[in-house]
């Protein structure tokens, strides 16, 4: 079935301009939503989400009360929920394989819900802006149209994306919502900026950086993140990178160098130097096995030992 918008499916996009044309309540909705106030989200009820990663629960998690993600520019922030179930997934998507993402998704939450049950698939996206290189409006398109291809009924309802999450700050283009909450036992979807970006945030950076396609990093039938297993090569020429300027590695490093958020030139040369401290990634997963995290009484992450 199609992507449906106000109850009737949608037909004939080719752009993200003729979406939001065509249907001026997207457009309010839009400025609606960026005009929230930015939440700061308690890390002792976070679950937290990064780049090329995806989590699900339920409102019947114990230990999740949030699932969050931030620092996108051209990426986009996908929410995917239930009504009827209150499942709801949250993925950080990059453009990196859009077409074979949105499945995982659109499964992670049908697998946690009884789709015989009153209420359907809501569908929120958040994310990109007008970018030079048009790397936004490229992967709001893709997102539109992978969904539109997925044999569920799913409702858009937020579409905070590219052209209606742009601002100019002195000449430069920039994203006005760069990461967003989802309340687990409400559903409600919000602007918000995240200060803990863990557990793990070096290992799960440097998995993206190397490559490491989309995962799902959540159990949530035993409140467990799990990372990995992963593997990149022991030869990474990546050193070099860390006597570079900002500006260079801004340059070559990012899709969208003049909208970054402050931090990205440390983000990026810390996780170049956790690749460098452990060339061996088969070291950091005794016997192939993932690296598990639980949540503590008193509510942090903590890494389960395995014997």
């Amino acid at each position: 079935m199609p992507l449906l918008i106000q109850n009737r499916g949608i037909d004939g996009i080719s752009s993200t301009v003729e979406l939001f044309d065509k249907y001026p309540h997207l457009q309010e909705n839009a400025r609606a939503f960026h005009s929230k106030p930015l939440a700061n989200v308690d890390p002792k009820c976070l679950l937290y989400v990064q780049q090329r990663e995806f989590a699900a629960t339920t409102p019947a998690d114990n230990f999740v009360s949030v699932i969050g993600s931030d620092d996108a520019t051209t990426c986009h922030l996908v929410v995917l929920r239930h009504t009827g179930s209150g499942a709801v997934c949250l993925a950080h998507c990059d453009g990196s394989n859009t077409w074979s993402e949105v499945p995982l998704i659109v499964t992670a939450v049908t697998s946690l819900s009884n789709l015989s049950k009153e209420g359907r698939l809501e569908l929120h996206l958040v994310g990109g802006f007008n970018d030079k290189t048009k790397t936004s409006h490229k992967l709001s398109f893709n997102l539109l149209a992978a969904f539109h291809k997925q044999k569920e009924d799913i409702h858009l309802e937020t579409c905070c994306i590219t052209e209606m999450n742009d601002i100019i700050v002195d000449g430069t283009h920039r994203p006005i919502v760069y990461g967003v909450g989802v309340n687990v036992k409400m559903g409600d979807v919000f602007p918000a900026s995240f200060t803990y970006k863990g557990p793990a945030e070096e290992l799960r950076s440097a998995r993206t950086f190397t490559g490491g396609q989309m995962a799902d990093t959540y159990d949530s039938s035993r409140g467990y993140i799990k990372i990995g297993p992963c593997e990149w090569s022991p030869n990474l020429d990546i050193a070099f990178w860390l006597s570079q300027n900002d500006d260079t590695i801004l340059k070559y490093l990012s899709t969208s160098p003049m909208a970054e958020p402050p931090h990205f030139v440390h983000y990026m040369k810390s996780t170049i130097r956790f690749l460098l401290e452990h060339p061996d990634s088969d070291s950091l997963f005794p016997r192939g096995q993932p690296q598990l995290y639980h949540r503590t009484e008193e509510g942090d992450w903590e890494k389960i030992i395995q014997s």
